[in-house]
C-alpha cells in the first residue's frame, strides 16, 4: 500500500501548497507493479470539519528544518500518525532523502508504541543524479543542472575530509 497525500498541515500560509506539483495519474503509472493499492485520501477525509489535534515530536525535530519551518514536523507527525493508524502496516517505508523526517517518524512510532517497523529506503535518483522530488518540477534547466551536481560536490568534500582530515579553502 502506498499513500499519496499532499498535507496542508506541513505548509505555512506563504508556502507553495496551492501550486505544489500533483499528478496522481502519473504517480499511479510509476507505481504500477510496485504497489497493490494506492491510498490517496482527500484533505477533508484526513482533516474533517472540526479537526483540532496536532502531534508535536521533540528530539530529532529540533533544528535544521524547524529553524526555517517551525510548523513542518507537527504537520508531518500528525498526518503520518493518522496514516499509520489507518493502515496499521507491519512495516512502513520512508525515504532517506528526508532523513530528519525519517528520524522524527521513528521517534513518533516509538513514543506512541505503534507495532510498526519503520524502515528507511535509499535515495532514488534521476538519470542526472538529482534526488527524485516533486519539487524538481520547479527547477529551470540551469537550476536543475546545478542541483544535480550538488550530490557529486558533497561526495567529493566528504572524500577530501576523510583523506586529509580537513578541507582547506581553495583546495
Amino acid at each position: 500500500v502506498v499513500s499519496i497525500f499532499v498535507n496542508p498541515a506541513q505548509f505555512a500560509p506563504h508556502e507553495d501548497f496551492d501550486r505544489y506539483p500533483r499528478n496522481l495519474e502519473a504517480d499511479a503509472v510509476r507505481l504500477d507493479g510496485h504497489a497493490d493499492l494506492i491510498f490517496a485520501p482527500l484533505v477533508k477525509e484526513m482533516y474533517p470539519d472540526g479537526f483540532s489535534t496536532r502531534i508535536e515530536v521533540g528530539g530529532p525535530s529540533i533544528g535544521l528544518e524547524t529553524d526555517f519551518r517551525p510548523h513542518f514536523f507537527g504537520g508531518v507527525a500528525t498526518v503520518v500518525a493518522k496514516l499509520l493508524i489507518a493502515a496499521m502496516p507491519d512495516v512502513a517505508v520512508f525515504g532517506e532523502k528526508d532523513y530528519q523526517q525519517l528520524l522524527v517518524i521513528r521517534r513518533l512510532n516509538a513514543d506512541l508504541g505503534l507495532p510498526i517497523e519503520i524502515v528507511g529506503a535509499p535515495i532514488v535518483r534521476e538519470a542526472d543524479g538529482l534526488a527524485m522530488s516533486s519539487r524538481n518540477a520547479y527547477l529551470k534547466p540551469r537550476e536543475r543542472e546545478i542541483a544535480a551536481s550538488m550530490n557529486m560536490v558533497l561526495k567529493e568534500v566528504i572524500e577530501r575530509v576523510r583523506d586529509k582530515g580537513h578541507v582547506g579553502v581553495g583546495e
